[in-house]
């Protein structure tokens, strides 16, 4: 189920019933709504469309993803029933914000940045000297090990159409980009998901 609150839900719902047959508009008393939702343990996602609403215990509060109406298309693709969960693994900066729809925030900025190497400041980690520099570091290699066996663990046990894996550095061009482009490797052979990878800030 899909769970639409804020000023904008009632527009936002006409994106998202083409591929969603259960969609919920809230009313005027959100809190209630959604504590009923738990009492019968439904599983929902929560999209709150708009700007805050005040509420404590409301849908921006407690929501899944915080939109406006110009976003509500693209959320319900990516929202979309599958077949198999949707795991992407996602490079953002962090001088433009946290992704608000991450599960998994990977802080990758204690490792050696290549905007100061000579000669790759002006590439990115899709290019393969950025890669092997960051990649060449043992700090990138073992939290990549390390992720990659949690991931494996976790992301089964998950109820979840769609989870995203954030990992973040300060442009979000090189560190983060090369174990976001990674970890989507290491998982693409993970039985029941689908993996993605997504370069918010390039």
């Amino acid at each position: 189920m899909v769970v639409l609150g804020g000023a904008d839900a009632e527009a936002a719902a006409a994106f998202f019933r083409p591929t969603h047959t259960d969609v919920r508009v809230l009313g005027p008393h959100p809190r209630d709504e959604l504590l009923a939702l738990d009492r019968e343990g439904v599983r929902y996602t929560l999209v709150h469309v708009g700007p805050p609403d005040g509420v404590e215990g409301g849908s921006h509060e407690r929501a899944h993803h915080r939109i406006g109406l110009d976003q509500a298309a693209g959320l319900a693709e990516r929202l979309r029933p599958r077949e198999r969960p949707l795991v992407t693994c996602l490079s953002f900066a962090y001088k433009n914000g946290l992704p608000e729809d991450a599960a998994w925030l990977v802080d990758v900025r204690f490792l050696e940045n290549s905007y100061w190497v000579p000669g790759l400041r002006d590439l990115t980690g899709l290019d393969q000297p950025v890669i092997d520099h960051v990649l060449g570091q043992p700090a990138a290699r073992q939290l990549a090990d390390r992720l990659e066996a949690d991931l494996r663990w976790a992301l089964p046990r998950y109820q979840r159409d769609h989870l995203v894996v954030a990992f973040g550095c300060t442009g979000g061009r090189h560190r983060s980009v090369v174990l976001a482009a990674e970890m989507a490797r290491r998982l693409s052979g993970l039985e029941g998901v689908e993996v993605e990878f997504s370069a918010r800030d390039l």
